[in-house]
């Protein structure tokens, strides 16, 4: 074992391997008997393709470039493609990211256009398309806007004919619902057609606030009757819900204050741990019901397993394997079980789970070592105490390689990752972004700060009014209690996060002194402006929960935004930036560095042409890791080699 300093060792893990590794499986479903998902193709300009696992347990790239399977609706998106099988093979609805149009393929043929451009404001967007054959149709979710604003846009629930009849006429597109409601999910059908149940939801409510499930009938011709309210409610989320194989509806709430399973109204296995999350996407599944009668599910408590619920007897036969993470993207067919998983040591992998074995097998996307698993990271679930003795949840990730460690006396820098959302958490699985770091000496701490999922609705509570103080605190308390524990350097910390998690990073390095320096990734920075108009139509009230309503309390928009408060920034940062991003547009970026001009506080800004809101370009990705680190180096005083300089500017 050589002694080296910190953050100088020598790592396999290249900025170009982290970022060939980006991304994971989605949207994972049955054609027939074979598994289908979406997968990223970050060398390919970021796009998603869509990949089919024959019966022969071959891989195939069904849709090559430039066909990009995203949707844009709430502009997070949400499953993209739908199928079924026809006598001469699989026929696939999807939605193409660059016209936001739905496409028909089946094998062989080119894709034909289903829905037609709008020339108004954001156009015609679409999500979670359900193939109807025996109607001729596709029903999914429609975003329209109405005007050239970002909050002048409708949605509802509508049927596309499969003929390509609506290519170029939106009259033939139906709608099944008015748009009485802000904000619909796909709808979910009984199995004897009779019967759909979706959720909704409107302003100022997020998803994770409260919604409401919706039951409509549908009559012989496919119209949908009048729909009635079945479950929650202004403080209570319903997060998804199904039907079973013999039409009881399956649904997921937190109106115990922890998300739990009910079929018809009674609850399955009342826990406390959370068998659903926030619903940051249009189609996210955390239970598939199987024709068994017994129920796959996704649960825990700060992690998300794999599992069978028994809901006769509410037992939970959690699926074996290294897998420690699953992804709200479950599929059924039979007692056969599609979902996504990964764990601390393996990437996100498609895993097929037999519920009439418990045998678990990975077909699809496999993991595959980049480079030797022994510098990977060695992760710790902890426990800290913040202010008034709350907890804090976190995952720390010291510094990681077989042949280096530091000297003696020395401790190792730390960086504290806040993640975004904020109503979201960070898993804990394998990251060669955080390997990244800590195979070269440098150990990274990522923060669930009070305002995450997985710990309860109390845990998820604590945020409200509370942005911009929660997070900063819990972040800090993080970052000081792993210095007074020994584990890191007092002086050589960092804040670094995106989204969310880039206001909060920008927040504490205007209103602590916690951190040596920062990194600053697509962010808010200033509240007035991102609430009032600069942002998209589902976030756009959100800060009504996070601050409070603007009319109420301005002055506190005012004392917490970064942008306002430039002149307490003194440690260096880097700020990154996607030209194209609508969630967190690049004015607020651009408003904040005016008001550092002059400032003498080194940073740098790095602004990317064709990245949105979360970069997806292979080269992005390789720029922005290796310009971090080189913050890192020239603050910390550290020589990783072979790592450009990133040119500061006061």
């Amino acid at each position: 074992m050589q002694t080296l300093a910190y953050g100088s060792w020598p790592s396999p893990i290249g900025a170009e391997t982290a970022a060939a590794h980006d991304g994971r499986p989605e949207d994972v479903g049955f054609v027939g008997d074979e598994v289908w998902w979406s997968a990223p193709r970050p060398a390919e300009g970021g796009r998603r393709t869509l990949v089919r696992r024959r019966g022969d347990g071959t891989e195939e790239a069904v849709l090559p470039a430039p066909w990009n399977v995203r949707s844009r609706v709430i502009e997070y998106g949400g499953r993209a493609w739908g199928a079924f099988t026809a006598d001469d093979g699989p026929r696939v609805v999807f939605v193409h990211f660059d016209d936001q149009r739905l496409y028909a393929w089946s094998p062989g043929t080119e894709p034909r256009p289903l829905t037609p451009l709008s020339p108004v404001g954001g156009g015609l967007r679409w999500a979670d398309p359900q193939p109807r054959p025996e109607r001729g149709e596709v029903w999914c979710v429609l975003e329209e806007f109405t005007g050239e604003g970002p909050g002048d846009v409708r949605r509802v629930l509508a049927a596309v004919p499969l003929d390509g009849s609506a290519a170029g006429d939106r009259a033939a597109v139906r709608e099944l619902t008015d748009d009485r409601h802000r904000f619909v999910t796909g709808a979910r059908v009984s199995p004897d057609g009779r019967r759909a149940a979706w959720i909704a939801w409107d302003h100022p409510r997020m998803p994770w606030d409260g919604t409401e499930l919706l039951v409509a009938g549908i009559g012989p011709d496919g119209v949908f009757g009048e729909p009635r309210i079945v479950a929650g409610g202004p403080e209570e989320s319903v997060a998804q819900a199904d039907w079973t194989a013999a039409g009881e509806l399956l649904h997921a709430s937190d109106r115990t204050g922890w998300w739990n399973l009910y079929r018809d109204g009674t609850p399955l296995c009342p826990r406390e741990e959370e068998f659903a999350d926030a619903l940051w996407k249009v189609g996210q599944r955390w239970f598939a019901p199987l024709d068994n009668g017994l129920i796959a599910v996704v649960h825990g408590r700060g992690a998300a397993a794999l599992g069978i619920l028994d809901p006769e007897t509410g037992e939970v036969v959690d699926a074996p394997g290294p897998w420690t993470e699953f992804a709200p993207t479950l599929a059924a067919h039979g007692e056969r079980v599609a979902a996504v998983g990964a764990g601390p040591h393996r990437g996100y992998e498609v895993v097929e789970l037999d519920a009439r074995t418990g045998r678990t097998r990975v077909i699809g996307a496999p993991h595959h070592d980049a480079v030797d698993p022994a510098y990977y990271p060695r992760p710790e679930a902890r426990t800290f105490t913040g202010p008034g003795g709350r907890e804090i949840h976190a995952h720390l990730y010291p510094p990681h390689h077989p042949g280096r460690t530091g000297p003696a006396g020395e401790l190792p820098p730390y960086v504290v990752w806040a993640h975004g959302g904020p109503t979201h958490r960070s898993p804990l699985v394998l990251d060669l972004e955080i390997a990244y770091f800590t195979s070269r000496g440098i150990g990274v701490v990522e923060v669930d700060y009070g305002g995450s999922t997985g710990y309860g609705r109390a845990y998820r509570n604590r945020l409200r009014g509370q942005w911009g103080v929660v997070d900063v605190e819990d972040c800090a308390a993080v970052a000081l209690a792993l210095a007074d524990e020994g584990l890191a350097d007092r002086d050589r910390l960092a804040v670094r996060g995106g989204s969310a998690g880039g206001w909060t990073a920008a927040a504490s390095l205007a209103s602590t002194d916690v951190y040596a320096c920062g990194t600053v990734i697509y962010p808010i920075l200033d509240l007035a402006g991102w609430g009032s108009g600069e942002t998209h139509d589902f976030e756009s009230r959100y800060l009504e929960t996070l601050v409070g309503p603007y009319t109420e309390v301005p002055e506190r928009y005012a004392e917490r935004s970064p942008a306002e408060h430039a002149d307490r920034i003194t440690a260096p940062f880097l700020l990154l930036q996607g030209l194209d991003d609508a969630i967190c547009p690049p004015v607020q970026c651009e408003r904040f560095l005016e008001r550092m001009a002059g400032r003498g506080v080194p940073h740098a800004y790095l602004a990317f042409e064709g990245e949105g809101h979360g970069f997806r370009r292979a080269e992005t990705m390789v720029r922005a890791l290796e310009a971090e680190l080189s913050l890192y180096a020239q603050v910390f005083g550290l020589n990783p080699p072979g790592v450009p300089t990133l040119e500061l500017s006061g």
